[in-house]
Order: structure tokens, then C-alpha cells, then sequence
């Protein structure tokens, strides 16, 4: 007789294992769907600037900070070093050109000056001795020219009479002879002396010449020394205003020492400093806008300074036409610098979000607005209130604007 065979009631092995598998599915879900921490970011939406992409009129422009400063400032550099005896002018005073706002004193000048002097009186005195040298000499090169050529005179008539005679045969060959030996050696002495003269003559000029030209550069370099003295007052080198001087009593200050300035005030101009982001598109002549009590004063960029510092460079701006009233050196203001013309473009409100993402890229909240997705964009030119977009977004889409350093490497930002 077959005995009925009941199945046992509970769990089995094979079931432990299907157990097990679908354990391990269902948290793979779940990681994929909750566990991804560095995927996905919570936060409150009132905590973050939202704002919305539009379309317009892209005005292609930056604001700049510039700092008002005289048109031209001329330093001061001490031409002779001395101590300072006498301070006649204060710093922030007004001045003429020629004004003397120091005196010093350098007794090593005065000495060198005596040197120069008595150098220049010795040159004199050697010219006086020189000049009555050949003078003398002159005079008796001349006697010595006369009582030669009048030797030869006589000479000469002798030689022509005893040769008249000799040929007429009155008297001997000898005495023919020595009368023109005679004759021919008093012309050689009138030759030499006169040649000798005449030498003489050259030299002297030559000799005077120079010695003069040595006493005018004497003369000339004692005159410098003398301006040299006069440089120990120092003057105002234009009309200005003496914007600082360094320099006090007694103070010794060495030549070619920077001891003030000089501010030109008859202009101003506006020196700002520009974010290296812009090297390449900042040029001379682009034109700025200064606004100032509801009224607009027109600029225009003199000067472009090539150094880079701290990630910035220097540019010289100046007033094409009129200027506020009440404009002050040291005065700030904020400027329009216009770097293009205008055109139509998609506008992204400028926020603190491009300090993160360098303009790569930007989180687009969907139309639900819980969730916020990471995009990557590209962005163009940029001006104080919006970013030129390029790609990436369209217009109504809402973005993301404020600060991205909280949010890590997340993908997805949750919106509570």
C-alpha cells in the first residue's frame, strides 16, 4: 500500500538564493537611484539666485574703476648733492616755474670752483706770455727781413757794376767774383730768413689759436660749474602744484636723488587698472563714459600701459571735451570703457556661478523647477550686468546664477 509522501513546509536552499539575488538588486537600484552622493546635490531653492535667459540689445562694454590724477607730473631730481640749509616752500603749495623751493649748500662745489678759477687765471697768463713771446719774435724776424733784403740790395749792385766793369775789362776775374759769391749768398739769407719769418708767422697764429679755443673751453666749463653752483637752489621746473617733496633741514641728499614732484593742473586724466581678460581687446582711442551727478562726460583711452601685475594692467584715460566742476585729483569713479559696438544676442544675467565654472558650463532647472540639471555652455563677450551666450541655453530657460563651491562635483541638484 503506497504511503503518501508530504512535502515539508519552509524555506529551502535554492530559495535562500534567490533571496540573496534579489537583495542585491534591489540596493544596486537603490545606489543608483539615492546612494550616488557625488551625483546629486540638495538644497533650498530661496538660498539660490535664479534667473531666466532673454534676448536683446548686447551692449559691448566693461566697467572700470579710475582714480583722478594730474594730466603729466614732473619729478624733481637733485642736479647737485648738498645739505639742505633752507626749505621755502611746503608740500601741496602752489608754484610758479623758476620758484626755488630748497637750498642746499656743498663746499666741495665752492672748492672745486676756486680750483677752476685759478686754473682759468694760470691759462691767461700763459696766453699773455705766449702772445708777447711771438710778438718779440715777430718784430725782430721783420728787422732781421729788412737788414737782409737791404744787404742784398747792395750786393746786388756791387755784383751788376764789377760785372759791367769786368766785361769792359777794368777789373781783375777775383774781384768779379767775389762781389757775385757775395751777391748770391746774400740772396740765399734773404730767402732763409724771409722763409724763417714767414714760419714764424704760421706758428704764431696757429700756436695763438689754440691757446685761445684752450681759455674759451676754460671760460665755458667754469660758466657750468657756475650753473652747477646755481642748481644748488632747487626751482619748480613748471606751474604746478608741489605734490611731495622729501627733503628736510640739515638732510644731506646725493645727485640724482628723487626729492619731489611737480603736478601739472592745467588737465586731469583718469588712471584705472583692467582684468588681463581683456589685454587683447583694449586699445588706444576706444572712448568711455564717465557719469557724474545724472550728467555723462565723454572719455577717451590716451594710453595703454604693457605690464601685467597681479592680473592686471594700467590704462591712462582722458576728457575729450568738458569735465565736472568739482573734479579732484584723488577723486574715484566708475566708467564705461566701450570695447564694440552693439548687437542682438541671448542674455545671461552675470552672477558669481562664472568663478566656478570659468563660463563652461551651468546648471538649467527644468520645468518643474525641483530639479536642476548640469549643461555645458559657451559664452562670448561680457559686460557688467550680462554674459554674451553663444551656445548651450535658449530663451525662457532658468538658470542657476549664484555660487557653485558648495555643490562639489553633483550633476543633478535637488530643489526643496
Amino acid at each position: 500500500m503506497d504511503i503518501k509522501i508530504e512535502k515539508k513546509k519552509g524555506l529551502k536552499a535554492k530559495h535562500y538564493g534567490y533571496i540573496a539575488i534579489g537583495i542585491a538588486l534591489l540596493f544596486v537600484s537603490w545606489k543608483m537611484v539615492f546612494g550616488n552622493s557625488g551625483s546629486t546635490f540638495r538644497t533650498e531653492k530661496e538660498k539660490l539666485s535664479i534667473t531666466e535667459i532673454s534676448f536683446g540689445k548686447f551692449d559691448d562694454y566693461i566697467t572700470i574703476n579710475g582714480a583722478v590724477a594730474p594730466i603729466s607730473t614732473i619729478y624733481m631730481d637733485a642736479y647737485e648733492g648738498g645739505r639742505v640749509t633752507e626749505k621755502l616752500i611746503e608740500e601741496g603749495a602752489t608754484v610758479k616755474k623758476g620758484d626755488i623751493i630748497l637750498t642746499l649748500e656743498n663746499r666741495g662745489l665752492y672748492e672745486q670752483i676756486l680750483a677752476s678759477e685759478n686754473n682759468l687765471a694760470l691759462k691767461q697768463n700763459d696766453l699773455r706770455s705766449t702772445k708777447l713771446t711771438f710778438d718779440s719774435r715777430q718784430v725782430n724776424g721783420k728787422k732781421d727781413l729788412v737788414n737782409a733784403y737791404y744787404d742784398l740790395q747792395k750786393f746786388k749792385r756791387n755784383y751788376e757794376q764789377n760785372k759791367a766793369l769786368y766785361e769792359d775789362e777794368l777789373i781783375s776775374k777775383e774781384e768779379y767774383l767775389t762781389s757775385k759769391e757775395s751777391y748770391e749768398l746774400s740772396q740765399k739769407q734773404y730767402d732763409i730768413i724771409k722763409l724763417q719769418t714767414e714760419q714764424d708767422n704760421v706758428m704764431r697764429n696757429t700756436s695763438l689759436s689754440e691757446l685761445d679755443g684752450d681759455l674759451a673751453r676754460m671760460k665755458k666749463t667754469l660758466s657750468m660749474v657756475y650753473e652747477r653752483i646755481d642748481h644748488l637752489n632747487v626751482r619748480a621746473p613748471a606751474d604746478g602744484q608741489l605734490g611731495f617733496l622729501d627733503a628736510e633741514i640739515g638732510q644731506n641728499i646725493k645727485q640724482g636723488e628723487r626729492i619731489g614732484q611737480i603736478n601739472v593742473l592745467t588737465d586731469y586724466k583718469i588712471e584705472a587698472t583692467i582684468d588681463e581678460h581683456y589685454v587683447d581687446r583694449v586699445k588706444r582711442d576706444l572712448t568711455a563714459i564717465l557719469e557724474r551727478n545724472g550728467k555723462e562726460y565723454q572719455l577717451r583711452l590716451r594710453k595703454v600701459y604693457p605690464e601685467v601685475r597681479n592680473g592686471k594692467f594700467k590704462v591712462d584715460l582722458v576728457f575729450e571735451d568738458q569735465k565736472p566742476e568739482t573734479i579732484r585729483t584723488g577723486q574715484s569713479y566708475n566708467i564705461k570703457l566701450q570695447l564694440g559696438a552693439s548687437n542682438d544676442a541671448l542674455l545671461l544675467p552675470r552672477g558669481s556661478f562664472f568663478q566656478s565654472t570659468g563660463g563652461q558650463w551651468i546648471f538649467v532647472v527644468d520645468a518643474s523647477g525641483e530639479v536642476a540639471w548640469k549643461r555645458p555652455i559657451r559664452i562670448g563677450k561680457q559686460n557688467s550686468r550680462y554674459y554674451e551666450l553663444l551656445e548651450g541655453l535658449e530663451v525662457g530657460e532658468k538658470v542657476i546664477t549664484s555660487n557653485y563651491d558648495s555643490f562639489g562635483d553633483a550633476e543633478k541638484i535637488i530643489l526643496k
